[in-house]
């Protein structure tokens, strides 16, 4: 969700001067705000203590006057209890109509407010129904007709009701059109103004939004005639409560990484973000296959599947929910505690909505970002606009080692199992010595002591902590234990009893390899660019194989390789990437290689295209004179550049180029060449 702050010309409008500024919640209690014996007992079931900012400013202005009212607030700072206690409070008998009308974006932030405002109900009215695509019209409309005061839909469906005549919403007494942004953002503002226009003129009308653009301000200038502004100033612009780092990983490594994030967090209860579908189900198969319940959520979950997932997270049976952005739009479930973006975000308006499912009401959260070192470039932008946009600093964290993980996992065993075998442990007393005892004592014991034996009177005190009293267990397992442990040691069997049962859950076997990534090459070495890619059918192992054969190096000195579509990068020992290139240059029938000195991720890059192929010749860029050896390959002749165009057209598709073969062709050009790379051909067969 976009949290740009609002701009002077966006809150130009006819009631201006109405605008409120936050007030002083600190000593505002529910009492205060003016709710009712009957409402104070729902905020008292339901746990509520002290209200919320907006809560403070929404409440009482709903609960007397007819003023229409627009609220800046974020999602999670309690809006639904804002404007939801005030109706409940207002709508308390059955009516032959609807009452109230609540639009909400998404069918999961639809089904929670549904859920929200029946829990605020004490008995059996107000009643509410939940209207949203995906699930079945005769359901609805067996509802609608059964009578509800209160319908909480969105936009599609609520207009799809209207026009079926299943839905009248012309005596409503209230509208509110909840997180207004996001509504835009999704494109409903068509179907939101329709809406407006089957509603009661006179109702009155709540926009709560996070931010106040062009749209929203036009909606409330077409049917909300005079408006409050009522905006939580001083919690919006402050800095998020969320501790933001990301993690330079390897796209190979990154389940990896996921799998030490969550063993080290106690209480991993969180949000995996993906860019795309497949990875959601491929990050969930695998945590699957390493022992981790997770569950999937995308486009292409069925709607009943759908509610079921987000009901098992909802409840902790699953704790970890591995969703895209468009299916985890509208999510706000309480607790979350890490918010993990497995794929970088495109732009800093994603990011900030994925991170804002955590830290929430003023509690705090972790999100962690994996970043691959060719996103370098595009972390260094979303960084200076995260700072801009949460007022708090995105930075580099550290991947934890696999000891320190296990470290974590074997005290937390050694903590859980002292939980179920023990008594809570009585908080240690004080033993009183009186102080003539202790100087007797001291004279029995010396009757010069030392300066470590004086003991003066404020260490007249002495702890005293009991050992911890064991839980009383069925005396059968006592007659199992003595069977184990006849003839051995019983703190020899007790050890082999955690083996069995945590030794892999504590073996390093577990966990795999994560290389230490740098931004940027690695100290002597180089990082270059090379025209060989995906369609050509090579991937990282060949890529590597390809180099070692080339310069006579082991395939482990070629590092840190990230094949694209139509290139790599890859970096060497400075001297054998200096030789690459010069390789490059001196044979034609050799990928294009050249330094890669932009070193910001994927795209076009000094030197050419990066949508060339390899053995094409690449643009060089302006003010850059060419070397001699190009301008000699540019003078060549046209037969010459003819039949490599033949030869390259006659490569069946994904057939991977060859440097020995290649170099063999180029014999009767450079002999010396030849002679260095020549290979036989059930050796060239191998790449």
């Amino acid at each position: 969700m976009n949290q740009e702050n609002i701009k002077p010309e966006d809150l130009e409008s006819p009631s201006q001067d109405n605008s409120v500024q936050n007030e002083n919640p600190e000593t505002v209690t529910f009492e205060d705000l003016g709710l009712d014996e009957y409402t104070l007992k729902a905020v008292a079931k339901k746990g509520f203590v002290t209200p919320s900012p907006i809560q403070v400013l929404a409440i009482p202005r709903l609960l007397t006057g007819d003023t229409n009212l627009i609220a800046r607030a974020r999602t999670g700072t309690g809006k639904t209890a804002a404007f939801g206690l005030p109706i409940i409070q207002n709508v308390r008998e059955k009516s032959s109509h609807v009452e109230a009308l609540i639009l909400e974006p998404t069918r999961e932030l639809a089904v929670q407010t549904c859920t929200e405002m029946q829990s605020f109900a004490n008995n059996d009215f107000p009643r509410t129904t939940v209207l949203y695509g995906g699930a079945s019209y005769a359901a609805q409309i067996k509802d609608l007709k059964r009578g509800s005061e209160i319908v909480v839909g969105t936009p599609g469906r609520i207009k799809d009701h209207l026009d079926r005549k299943t839905l009248n919403i012309s005596k409503i007494k209230y509208f509110i059109l909840d997180e207004g942004d996001e509504m835009l953002d999704m494109g409903f503002i068509d179907d939101i103004e329709e809406i407006f226009r089957h509603a009661n003129p006179d109702c009155r009308i709540l926009l709560f939004s996070a931010t106040m653009p062009a749209p929203i301000l036009k909606i409330a200038g077409d049917f909300m005639g005079e408006y409050d502004i009522i905006e939580e100033e001083k919690v919006i612009d402050e800095a998020l409560l969320i501790d933001q780092q990301y993690w330079c990983v390897k796209e190979n490594e990154k389940i990896e990484a996921l799998v030490r994030l969550i063993d080290i967090s106690p209480d991993f209860y969180g949000l995996v973000f993906t860019m795309t579908k497949s990875d959601a189900d491929r990050v969930t198969r695998e945590l699957d296959m390493k022992g981790y319940e997770a569950a999937a959520l995308h486009g292409d979950i069925m709607q009943n599947q759908r509610e079921k997932v987000l009901e098992r997270f909802r409840l902790k049976k699953t704790r970890i929910l591995v969703a895209t952005d468009v299916a985890a739009r509208g999510i706000d479930i309480p607790g979350v505690t890490h918010v993990v973006n497995y794929s970088l975000p495109f732009d800093t308006a994603t990011y900030v909505h994925r991170i804002g499912r955590t830290g929430r009401a003023g509690t705090t959260g972790i999100a962690i970002t994996f970043v691959r070192p060719e996103e370098r470039r595009k972390l260094g932008f979303l960084t200076k606009n995260v700072l801009k946009a949460t007022k708090s600093e995105l930075k580099e964290g550290k991947i934890p080692t696999v000891h320190e993980v296990i470290d974590v996992k074997e005290k937390r065993v050694i903590e859980e199992l002292k939980e179920k075998l023990f008594k809570e442990m009585p908080a240690a007393k004080e033993e009183i010595i009186p102080e003539a005892e202790v100087q007797t004592q001291a004279d029995e014991e010396s009757t010069t002591p030392s300066l470590e034996e004086v003991q003066t009177p404020e260490q007249t005190t002495a702890q005293t902590t009991p050992s911890p009293e064991l839980n009383h267990f069925d005396d059968k397992y006592k007659t199992l234990a003595q069977e184990l442990a006849a003839g051995n040691d019983p703190t020899d069997v007790l050890a082999g009893i955690l083996s069995v049962f945590y030794g892999e859950k504590l073996s390093s076997k577990h966990y795999g390899r994560i290389s230490s990534k740098e931004f940027g090459p690695k100290p002597n070495q180089t990082r270059i660019f090379v025209s060989l890619g995906k369609q050509d059918g090579y991937r990282a192992k060949e890529i590597a194989a390809y180099f070692s054969e080339l310069l006579h190096i082991p395939g482990r000195l070629v590092d840190d390789i990230d094949v694209a579509q139509q290139f790599s990068l890859l970096s060497l020992p400075t001297a054998s990437a200096k030789k690459a290139i010069e390789l490059s240059k001196s044979n034609h029938k050799l990928p294009h290689m050249h330094l890669d000195e932009k070193s910001e991720g994927r795209g076009s890059r000094k030197g050419g295209k990066s949508g060339d192929s390899f053995g094409s010749r690449r643009r060089r860029p302006e003010g850059i004179e060419d070397s001699p050896d190009r301008k000699e390959k540019r003078g060549r002749s046209s037969s010459g550049k003819k039949s490599f165009d033949q030869e390259k057209k006659g490569r069946s598709k994904g057939a991977r180029p060859n440097v020995h073969t290649q170099t063999e062709r180029s014999s009767s050009r450079k002999a010396s060449s030849a002679s260095l790379y020549k290979k036989s051909n059930s050796k060239a067969e191998r790449f």
